[in-house]
């Protein structure tokens, strides 16, 4: 166990829908999800929970993600965080909810910003479920991009949740903004471990990654069904590190809601075992370093 690798967790979500609205957590029947039952996690989360979880290892700083808090109150959330932080030190930093497209896209980004401990945004775009049926997105609606277009005048940044058949657009966007930061979630969502659907998810990722402002977290790994395992994600890993290099890979838990598919002791000792070749400088890098400098942590 390399427990004494100091790591910045790139994606953690603080909530407590027992006091907050957060229709997937709160609402019934629970809404289809890709890891399938997630029922275990409709509870409260809070840096006390995450600390007992990742007692093992040496998480020095988080970065909390929006956790699709009620849609009509986007503030809100960030007051919740602001008041954990107060009490807890955590998280460090923040991407808050926004929505484009919606007419209140000004103030809310303009009050995001005014915030010292907000990075940027999170506001999955609309798309097709599968690569089959797949058709534009709301990354080329210009209602939707004349939002994203306001946030590099703010300093904000955007953390990106769609999936790779969705990358032809998602290249055309950093290209159309390349000095806004952009950070792929989840690895690109790579669902289907078929061999057809890997050697997809491949191209798309080489491809996406020639966009010298797009970073990616390496989270969100979970596969229905079945336990996380270092065995099962080592190509997955290593093949994202191979597109995108060392200098914009960042490691992350995404919990609790990939508590689903494994706890995290698994999870971060699954990336450290992944990346034993790396030198101590690449890893680094990947476990603290980039996250830093990319999330602007210490600003």
């Amino acid at each position: 166990m390399t427990s004494d690798v100091a790591m910045v967790d790139a994606h953690v979500h603080f909530w407590d829908p027992t006091r907050h609205y957060y229709p997937w957590l709160c609402d019934r029947p629970l809404i289809p999800f890709r890891y399938g039952d997630y029922s275990a996690i409709c509870r409260p989360y809070l840096p006390a929970d995450y600390l007992a979880d990742a007692r093992s290892h040496h998480v020095v700083k988080t970065v909390y993600l929006e956790a699709e808090w009620d849609p009509r109150d986007p503030i809100g959330e960030m007051n919740f965080i602001d008041s954990l932080r107060r009490d807890t030190g955590f998280p460090n930093v923040a991407i808050a909810q926004a929505w484009l497209d919606r007419d209140d896209v000004a103030d809310v980004l303009e009050r995001h910003a005014a915030r010292n401990f907000v990075r940027g945004v999170r506001h999955k775009p609309r798309g097709s479920i599968s690569a089959k049926d797949r058709g534009q997105t709301s990354m080329s609606d210009p209602r939707w991009r004349a939002g994203f277009a306001r946030l590099r005048p703010l300093g904000l940044q955007f953390d990106l949740q769609t999936p790779w058949w969705h990358f032809g657009e998602a290249a055309t966007l950093a290209r159309d903004f390349p000095d806004t930061q952009i950070v792929l979630l989840h690895t690109g969502l790579p669902a289907d471990r078929s061999a057809e659907g890997i050697a997809a998810w491949r191209a798309a990722m080489l491809s996406l990654a020639q966009c010298p402002n797009v970073a990616v977290k390496i989270s969100g790994l979970g596969v229905p069904g079945a336990p996380w395992t270092a065995a099962g994600n080592r190509d997955i890993v290593l093949t994202t590190i191979d597109c995108f290099g060392i200098d914009r890979c960042m490691f992350a838990s995404n919990f609790p809601v990939d508590s689903v598919c494994g706890d995290l002791d698994t999870i971060f000792a699954g990336y450290k075992t992944m990346t034993d070749a790396f030198s101590a400088d690449e890893r680094r890098k990947m476990f603290h370093d980039n996250a830093i400098r990319i999330y602007r942590i210490d600003d």
